[in-house]
């Protein structure tokens, strides 16, 4: 399955729920979820075994998933890329392109696309995602305001349902460097990097008014957001300029 999407994406998500204390995912569901980093100074062949006993076990097992995910970014065009496996079935493929974007969050919408994909499938309890930017899903469960909200709280949306819905469901996050040549992820890795695509929007004052466009949306989605929102007045300040008048959302380059 394959996708394209040129757009600016938002950035921040600073009212969804999954951010909120007593809410999140890491207070409530901390033992369903596992990190494994590839130790550089041991044998690095002990974990690309371990990743192969797992591949071995989701070809056994219809209750488990591998997502091997991984991005390139080739003339500001970034391709990310997730195979899921499950069981005796054939690989199913995302594909997205996007301009524009910073590699973290390139990294972080392709796993979303894996988990995403992983939980329409049936009876699935284990949920394994193999990448080489692990330093990206930590950022998935860190409370702190960053510029990936927007990837994150949709995974955790998703986690929090898959939780949820049966108490021995679980997810565990694999660190797999390129320089293992781990044949999954180098597959995922490979076909990133060959990828060849030609934007829609060859003019770059084309795209700045594309990303004009996209970005005013988005303040008047936030606009609307605090307006309606029954935090204001309790944990937010009162955003207002000396002459009392409401202080505008606005955002400059590089950032809201």
């Amino acid at each position: 399955m394959a996708n394209r999407s040129y757009e600016c994406f938002p950035f921040f998500s600073p009212l969804n729920l999954e951010f909120s204390p007593g809410l999140r995912i890491i207070d409530n569901f901390s033992d369903h979820i596992s990190f494994n980093v590839c130790d550089r100074e041991k044998d690095t062949k002990l974990h690309t075994q371990v990743l192969d006993d797992m591949v071995l076990e989701s070809s056994l097992s219809p209750s488990v998933t591998i997502v091997a995910s991984d991005v390139s970014i080739k003339n500001n065009i970034t391709t990310s890329i997730a195979y899921i496996h499950t069981f005796n079935k054939p690989f199913t493929k995302t594909i997205h392109h996007v301009v524009h974007i910073m590699s973290t969050e390139a990294e972080l919408f392709a796993i979303r696309c894996g988990i995403n994909q992983s939980l329409s499938l049936n009876n699935v309890s284990k949920i394994i995602v193999v990448t080489d930017a692990i330093y990206a899903v930590k950022k998935i469960f860190d409370p702190l305001v960053h510029p990936y909200q927007l990837q994150s709280a949709a995974i955790l949306s998703d986690l929090h349902w898959f939780f949820t819905n049966h108490e021995n469901n679980s997810i565990k996050f694999w660190e797999c460097p390129s320089h293992l040549k781990w044949h999954l992820h180098n597959e995922v890795d490979k076909e990133t990097k060959t990828f060849n695509l030609l934007p829609l929007l060859l003019c770059k004052n084309c795209w700045k008014f594309s990303k004009k466009s996209k970005c005013d949306n988005i303040v008047n989605v936030w606009k609307m957001m605090f307006q309606a929102s029954d935090l204001k007045g309790n944990q937010f300040l009162d955003l207002l300029d000396n002459d009392n008048n409401t202080i505008e959302l606005s955002y400059i380059k590089g950032g809201p």
